[in-house]
């Protein structure tokens, strides 16, 4: 589905980044034919500049994608964002225009106004409502604990039941899934079965 939104300083500052890239692969070239030295640290650092451009955007479009379907993305990326700083693992599933209710095995209810603290303290190692996804409707928290269904497809060996579980949902409906790694705090998010990951500023 796709969405609209402005974003508009975190577009200029991708598009910048963007053409920069193409400025140092076409000096790139220009060295390439002259046979003038080795590239392979210029590749190496084309190729890091790349994977940072590509992790801003996907936080871009993460922000389209949640600012479509609830007010609360910025509560949520900052809830997301320190989760991560505190490698807290935690799975988010964020209701669009189809129903979770086929594909959700019901939780806690919850039924409370989205806030960063609220979201933050359902995934505090140890606490009771910790496993499991939060499901999100709208500006609400509409439970915690819930059970996902996991990804057939998904079966790479470094993936955890978070992340095939954030696929899973994916796979089944247009919801948007965000999941933070307990062993790496990298934040990632799912739509259409595709896992993106992502850097909050």
């Amino acid at each position: 589905m796709e969405q609209t939104c402005d974003f508009s300083p975190l577009k200029l500052e991708l598009k910048e980044r963007l053409l920069g890239l193409v400025d140092k692969m076409q000096v790139a070239i220009a060295e390439l034919e002259e046979d003038k030295q080795c590239l392979l640290n210029e590749f190496q650092q084309i190729s890091a500049e790349l994977a940072t451009t590509e992790s801003m955007a996907a936080a871009f479009y993460l922000k389209c994608y949640l600012s479509a379907y609830t007010d609360k993305y910025a509560d949520i990326s900052l809830c997301v964002r320190r989760l991560s700083e505190r490698r807290h693992g935690a799975l988010i599933v964020v209701e669009r225009s189809d129903s979770l209710d086929d594909w959700v095995t019901a939780g806690i209810p919850v039924g409370a106004e989205l806030s960063p603290a609220l979201l933050e303290s359902v995934f505090v190692p140890g606490a009771p409502l910790h496993d499991g996804a939060v499901r999100i409707k709208h500006n609400k928290i509409v439970s915690a604990a819930n059970v996902l269904p996991l990804s057939a497809l998904a079966t790479e060996k470094k993936l955890g039941m978070r992340h095939r579980a954030a696929i899973g949902i994916t796979e089944r409906c247009d919801a948007l899934s965000i999941v933070v790694s307990e062993e790496t705090g990298k934040a990632s998010f799912c739509l259409n079965g595709q896992l993106y990951a992502f850097a909050l500023g």
